[in-house]
């Protein structure tokens, strides 16, 4: 075996500024790129070192039988990391395409350095020599890489060939060979710059970090925008300013969906329920934005800027006001009809319903509906239900019980004030009206100013079971929501869609999960933020085929993800804006760091 320690003569110094050899760069907290040691050229190659065959050369079909391992020469050991991606030449043309799971110091010579005398000398000498010690690396063969013979393209397969002992590996620096190797699509919607650590991944091309984007063509495969979408993140993580970035692309006035097998493509459109009221001010550029930004984002094809077709629609509940002045949307007021009760009872049951009383409640509602229309207001519902003479002749008929009728009484009766058929338009006016589902559009609806929690979630669930329900329906009542592609954002989505014993919990949850494994088929998206994804009901959450982490201090959230053990260890390291993306559909899971300065305007300056 050669000596691989003579290598580190023909290196760089550790700060020269960024050269062709693949050396990694990554952002400071400000989001401002800083140095740091570079990869050596080793004569005509840029290797870091070579795969050492006495430490076991082994592919498995079993991974966990598989042994990989390099040294790393002196020049290089510092600059190596973790997850860094690393490429192996086979002879032929083929390359296998790895990354470092693990990296350790092995003695060189025989001696015993865990002694008195050794410590002592360490303490007093400036260093250690390097070259005194082997440096491996353990490598994780990700795929193998290799050119079609017809398409000149190139293309992955499973490992399956044991590169020759003594080969030189060299940091992955070419962008096709890192998005092959990790199956990233070259095209679609971009969430952010392949990462290790926190720091971009860099390549000797123009411009040198490498975009991660999601599928989003019939071509390449269904959109995963309608296979449903995670984004998961403690408070100060950063999942607000990536949901904001990655919402304004779906709504790229260039992004189109055919809502049905070769019918015309249209653009989506969005609504977004909003705690917090921060999404509206997508409508308005983000001020911090600097002329270099913008340069960015066009030159990577990225939608930024105010999106001029936002509007806030206000839910009116009883005398909660809403104030708006950090940002510039349309506000239209609207009110929650009684009439959507029918189709969705358990919007007026205030508290948990067993099944006997929800039956009653359906019952007595059809009665109520029967007699009143759809004009029927909910305090003249309470007063249908406050009839001595109609709870007598249903006891005695024996078609719900006097207690089961008091039961249902009491929860009805005690919805929060000013819920339904308040002085605004109905919301189901507006999308008749084709005003709060365009294509386009976003729709943004805050609840802030609703103090009351269980008001705020019967609105939103409300609103949300119409969109779902006009999506699924073979007979909808509003052409406008079916025929448009449709992406329901929904954040704290914790609080709406949580795994419960209630009647009211088992019929939202599964509402949702069919919607979610209707969507790729009805054009219809979830996009769910949390930062208590344990607490989502796994039903809706088995459906989401892409998952965004970004920092989690909580054990149990980081577990409910069901990211690679891999990746999990890191979550509650990550700085602000650094994600782990899980997308088996889509790629290799990976670390990406999100764009440092949003899109849109984000924050109450």
């Amino acid at each position: 075996m050669s000596d691989l320690g003579d290598f580190a003569d023909h290196g760089r110094d550790d700060d020269d500024d960024d050269d062709e050899t693949g050396g990694v760069e990554g952002p400071t907290e400000s989001g401002d790129d800083y140095d740091r040691p570079e990869l050596e050229d080793v004569g005509s190659d840029d290797g870091i070192g070579a795969l050492a065959v006495s430490e076991g050369l082994r592919i498995h079909e079993d991974g966990r039988e598989t042994a990989l391992k390099a040294y790393v020469t002196a020049g290089n050991r510092s600059a190596v990391r973790l997850g860094t991606y690393l490429v192996a030449p086979y002879p032929g043309g083929e390359k296998l395409f790895c990354k470092i799971t693990g990296l350790e110091y092995v003695q060189a010579f025989e001696s015993d350095d865990a002694t008195e005398i050794h410590a002592r000398r360490a303490m007093r000498s400036d260093g250690v020599d390097e070259q005194d010690y082997k440096f491996l690396a353990e490598l994780d063969p990700v795929a193998v890489l290799y050119t079609d013979g017809g398409s000149g393209d190139l293309k992955r397969r499973m490992p399956d060939r044991v590169p020759k002992p003594e080969t030189v590996v060299r940091a992955a620096d070419d962008a096709t060979e890192i998005k092959t190797g990790l199956k990233i699509p070259e095209d679609g919607v971009f969430l952010g710059h392949l990462s290790v650590g926190g720091e971009k991944v860099r390549t000797a091309a123009e411009p040198p970090t490498i975009d991660y984007r999601v599928k989003d063509d019939y071509e390449a495969g269904d959109p995963l925008v309608f296979r449903h979408t995670l984004v998961a993140g403690g408070t100060g993580s950063g999942k607000t300013h990536a949901a904001k970035n990655v919402l304004r692309q779906y709504l790229h006035e260039d992004r189109r969906y055919p809502v049905d097998s070769g019918g015309p493509e249209r653009r989506m459109a969005v609504v977004q329920f909003d705690p917090q009221d921060e999404y509206a001010q997508m409508h308005d550029d983000n001020p911090d934005a600097e002329p270099g930004d913008e340069r960015q984002w066009e030159t990577q094809g990225l939608a930024y800027g105010g999106h001029d077709d936002t509007v806030a629609f206000v839910p009116k509940v009883g005398s909660a006001s809403y104030a708006a002045d950090h940002h510039a949307a349309e506000q239209v007021e609207f009110t929650v009809p009684f009439s959507m009760v029918r189709d969705n009872p358990w919007l007026v049951a205030s508290s948990d319903l067993n099944d006997n009383q929800y039956g009653a409640l359906h019952l007595l509602l059809d009665r109520f509906f029967g007699q009143y229309g759809e004009s029927g207001t909910y305090r003249e519902f309470c007063s249908f239900l406050d009839d001595p003479a109609l709870k007598e002749e249903l006891d005695e008929s024996g078609r719900v019980h006097e207690a089961t009728y008091e039961a249902v009484l009491r929860r009805v009766n005690g919805m929060p004030n000013g819920l339904f058929d308040q002085d605004a338009r109905a919301i189901t006016d507006l999308v008749e009206d084709r005003q709060f589902v365009r294509p386009g559009r976003l729709s943004v609806v805050p609840t802030y100013h609703v103090s009351d929690s269980r008001a705020a979630e019967t609105v939103v669930l409300a609103v949300s079971s119409l969109l779902v329900d006009q999506k699924l329906s073979n007979d909808p009542s509003y052409e406008s929501i079916k025929e448009t592609p449709l992406l329901v954002g929904m954040d704290e989505a914790h609080n709406f869609l949580s795994d419960a014993d209630s009647v009211q919990a088992r019929k939202v949850v599964g509402k949702f999960t069919e919607a979610a494994k209707q969507g790729r088929k009805e054009r219809l998206g979830l996009f769910l933020i949390t930062q208590d994804p344990q607490d989502i009901a796994d039903p809706v959450f088995k459906q989401v085929n892409t998952t965004v982490v970004l920092n989690l201090g909580d054990e149990d959230a980081i577990q409910a993800v069901n990211i690679p053990s891999s990746l999990q260890s890191k979550v509650p390291y990550m700085e602000k804006g650094q994600m782990v993306v899980y997308s088996p559909d889509n790629s290799e899971p990976v670390e990406i760091q999100g764009l440092s300065t949003c899109v849109t305007r984000h924050g109450r300056d």
